[in-house]
C-alpha cells in the first residue's frame, strides 16, 4: 500500500501518475496525516467496478435463489435451446 501527502499530489502529480501506472495499485493521499482521498489509474478503477457489479450480480442472483426463484440446470437450458431451434 503506498501513502502519499496531498502535498507530494499537488507539487509533482505526473511522478505520482506514473508511480500508481507502474504499480498498478492505488495510492492514498493523506492531508495533515489524516487519510482524504484514493488516486489510482483509470484502468485499475474501470476493472474494480466491473468486478463490483458482477459480485452484486451474483449477490443478486443468489438472492433470487434463495427467496426461491426458478432455476434451471444447463440440461435444461440446453433442452429448451434445442427445442427452439428444432421448431424452425
Amino acid at each position: 500500500m503506498m501513502i502519499k501527502s496531498a502535498t507530494m499530489l499537488r507539487n509533482d502529480y505526473d511522478k505520482m501518475v506514473q508511480l500508481s501506472k507502474e504499480k498498478q495499485e492505488p495510492i492514498f493521499i493523506t492531508r495533515n496525516g489524516e487519510g482524504e482521498m484514493v488516486f489510482l489509474p483509470q484502468e485499475l478503477w474501470e476493472k474494480r467496478e466491473a468486478e463490483l457489479d458482477l459480485l452484486a450480480e451474483m449477490l443478486r442472483r443468489e438472492q433470487n435463489r434463495v427467496a426461491g426463484a426458478r432455476t434451471f440446470s444447463m440440461d435444461d437450458l440446453r433442452k429448451v435451446a434445442e427445442d427452439v431451434l428444432n421448431e424452425g
